[in-house]
């Protein structure tokens, strides 16, 4: 492949970053949350049960949380891919993008 082929405008990146719903990740949720109950037991008064059973044995978090699942990109922007101090607004579609990385080949 030459390196035309790879060559990247600005444009295009513009628009991937812009088009369908801005940005590149989302948050979704794992388990069915279309009722009342389903709520209720993801969060008030369900979520108590796990909170006080990973108060007792912190290691149950792997087991009732993503916990072991996740990971953060976190940024003050002041050294981001060579383009310097650009505070950390403008420096989310990069952390975004390590962490679609992150998910792509985790």
């Amino acid at each position: 492949m030459d390196d035309q082929t790879n060559r990247v405008t600005e444009q295009e990146a513009l628009l991937l970053h812009s088009s369908g719903r801005p940005g590149k990740i989302e948050i979704a949720p794992t388990k069915p949350l279309t009722t009342q109950r389903d709520l209720s037991l993801a969060y008030s008064p369900g979520v108590a049960a796990p909170c006080l059973e990973i108060q007792r044995d912190a290691a149950l978090a792997y087991d009732y949380t993503a916990k072991g699942n996740l990971v953060a990109v976190i940024s003050n922007g002041t050294a981001v891919l060579g383009l310097g101090d650009l505070g950390a607004v403008a420096s989310k579609p990069v952390m975004e993008g390590k962490a679609v990385l992150f998910k792509r080949f985790a």
